[in-house]
């Protein structure tokens, strides 16, 4: 019953923004961590940005900074991961995650369940 379905991928040119959004079912995104993650071809999931349950952003990497930010909308129990000047090294598969509980655990594998993910290519 518990799950989470990531969309709004899809190409987007280098210095353009999408939004991805993380559509929680069998739970109530207020109640738990959720973060944003990505992976390339290759390489190990890493994480980028997690919000906990009190909507405050707990974690993002350096990466990000300035240009990623992650917020909810309770009344549609979604977490969006909003991009801006994405850059060709975003080019990567987006993951959003649920903690077990409402603080945002530091190591992928403590994370209780995924998305499928949303692909995100960055290129002209």
């Amino acid at each position: 019953q518990l799950q989470v379905v990531e969309s709004g991928g899809g190409l987007v040119q280098p210095g353009g923004s999408l939004r991805l959004s993380c559509a929680a079912s069998g739970f109530i995104v207020n109640t738990r961590a959720i973060g944003w993650f990505r992976q390339a071809p290759g390489k190990e999931r890493a994480g980028v940005i997690c919000l906990d349950s009190s909507g405050a952003i707990q974690y993002y990497t350096r990466a990000v900074e300035g240009r990623f930010t992650i917020f909810r909308d309770n009344a549609k129990n979604t977490v969006y991961l909003q991009m801006n000047s994405l850059q060709p090294e975003d080019t990567d598969i987006y993951f959003c995650a649920v903690a077990p509980s409402g603080s945002c655990p530091l190591y992928v594998s403590s994370w209780n369940f995924w998305g499928q993910g949303a692909q995100v290519p960055v290129s002209s």
